[in-house]
């Protein structure tokens, strides 16, 4: 195992990749604005994101208007 991708072509022909499966939702989420309104396995789904990613999600996008987004961090606040 890596924490850095290889940087040819030769060391990605041995690179494994690694699934994990994730219980799905079946209940639409196009338009919601609050991370509380995802469906449990919706939110689950992000939060094993954020772990595997090792750094929080900010936005979350669900649909394609601007208000269709959930924003739980705001990226450009320099403070944290």
């Amino acid at each position: 195992m890596t924490s850095q991708p290889p940087l040819t072509l030769k060391g990605w022909a041995s690179v494994e990749p690694v699934y994990e499966e994730l219980p799905g939702w079946k209940r639409n989420t196009n338009g919601i604005s609050r991370f509380e309104e995802l469906p449990v396995n919706a939110q689950k789904y992000v939060r094993r994101l954020e772990e595997l990613a090792g750094v929080p999600v900010d936005i979350i996008s669900t649909g394609p208007e601007r208000d269709h987004t959930i924003v739980l961090r705001n990226p450009f606040d320099l403070k944290g």
